[in-house]
């Protein structure tokens, strides 16, 4: 499975994390034509290599000039996206993205995410950060983001609300799960933006992945010059002892008093913080009474994350869990080229030989949606051209 480890031993920011994409092979040329579909303006989007302490890096910086930043809301960036030529499936993880980002900031300060006043968060050099760091993520056919612990910084920085503290407000309630620590360091080293990003797509955090292989590394360079590299590494490779076996904790609970309407949010949220996998079970408890049970697939290291959203976000009042052994398809993201464009296709193996291939869904349906096909058209196209160009390679032994 292609994955993507983030080593944070200087903090990790929306503008070091795209730079460390740029970096690893993400072109220039891409972000900046895809970003020219977004109906914003009056900004230069600077790029250059840099050296931070010996480390040769990519320094993304967003350059507004003399031009005033407006101060946006929630539906005003999901308005700026969905008004852009964007692909369906970037628009729809830049705007969950930002969904995050608002949950967090209308927490602390006691509002709602239509309200929360966007400032530094709605400038801009965010929107570029995140919307670019969704299409580096996946140009570069990135499935699984892995972290280190983040180092934060200390001290207190300056914002439209006044001094916070390091890590700010909304920035320590986005690592919620996710581990950190301070350092030594009086500089806030992990950004809001960076913060969400990890947050929103990190799989896990602290140590690297089981099985972890890489084959390239960038670095994405930060606005300090510190006593330490100021630099985001980003390590590109598989995880390949994961494919094959690994341990887990099934976690479950019995509800019957929950608003169905709120599983599927609930289930999005247990995804973003590592879970591998949720289902839900119908069952009837004591006295006929119709209930679900909701499972969830995880690690050790993101139990607690799991364990403390299942008890906030649902009524459940205990939760029962017990050990599990998983034996898994080793996984490769690939594309095919069909009359109406390219699909991606994960294609799935054990020791070497191919056993499943499935089209991405968003990439059919938005073909589908272009040329005025049925759906499964496009999907059973795709699907033939995979098996053709990969499943008869594996087979063949070639």
């Amino acid at each position: 499975m292609r994955t993507l480890y983030l080593d944070c031993f200087s903090g990790i920011s929306g503008n070091m994390l795209l730079g460390a994409l740029l970096d690893l092979g993400f072109p220039e040329a891409v972000l900046r034509q895809e970003l020219a579909k977004l109906p914003v303006n009056g900004y230069e989007l600077i790029v250059k290599k840099v050296t931070k302490q010996g480390i040769a890096a990519t320094y993304l910086d967003v350059k507004t000039g003399f031009f005033p930043q407006r101060h946006r809301h929630l539906p005003d960036i999901n308005a700026i996206i969905d008004s852009s030529t964007l692909d369906a499936a970037v628009k729809e993880d830049a705007q969950k993205v930002f969904l995050r980002l608002a949950e967090a900031e209308a927490k602390v300060h006691g509002t709602t995410v239509d309200k929360v006043h966007f400032h530094e968060v709605g400038a801009v050099d965010t929107i570029v950060d995140i919307v670019g760091g969704v299409l580096g993520l996946r140009w570069l056919g990135v499935e699984r983001i892995y972290t280190s612990k983040l180092r934060t910084g200390s001290g207190f920085v300056k914002c439209s609300h006044g001094r916070m503290p390091v890590p700010a407000p909304a920035t320590a309630e986005l690592l919620r799960g996710i581990a950190w620590e301070n350092g030594d360091i009086a500089k806030e080293l992990v950004t809001p933006t960076g913060a969400v990003l990890v947050a929103h797509f990190a799989h896990g955090s602290g140590t690297v992945p089981a099985g972890f292989a890489s084959e390239a590394i960038g670095y994405g360079a930060g606005s300090w010059d510190l006593d330490i590299p100021n630099v985001l590494r980003a390590m590109l490779g598989d995880t390949v002892a994961e494919a094959a076996s690994g341990e887990y904790l099934v976690v479950e609970a019995n509800i019957d008093d929950t608003n169905p309407q709120l599983y599927p949010y609930v289930m999005e949220k247990l995804f973003a913080a590592g879970a591998r996998d949720a289902w839900l079970t119908p069952i009837v408890m004591k006295k006929g009474r119709s209930a679900v049970t909701l499972s969830v697939l995880t690690d050790s290291g993101t139990f607690p994350a799991v364990a403390a959203l299942l008890m906030a976000e649902t009524t459940t009042i205990g939760l029962r869990y017990h050990p599990v052994s998983r034996l898994e398809a080793e996984r490769r993201l690939a594309t095919v080229v069909t009359p109406w464009g390219e699909v991606n296709v994960k294609v799935s193996s054990v020791e070497g030989r191919v056993t499943n291939v499935a089209p991405e869904y968003e990439d059919c349906r938005r073909l589908a949606a272009g040329q005025g096909l049925p759906l499964k058209v496009v999907w059973q196209k795709a699907l033939a051209l995979a098996w053709d160009l990969y499943g008869q390679t594996a087979e063949s032994g070639e």
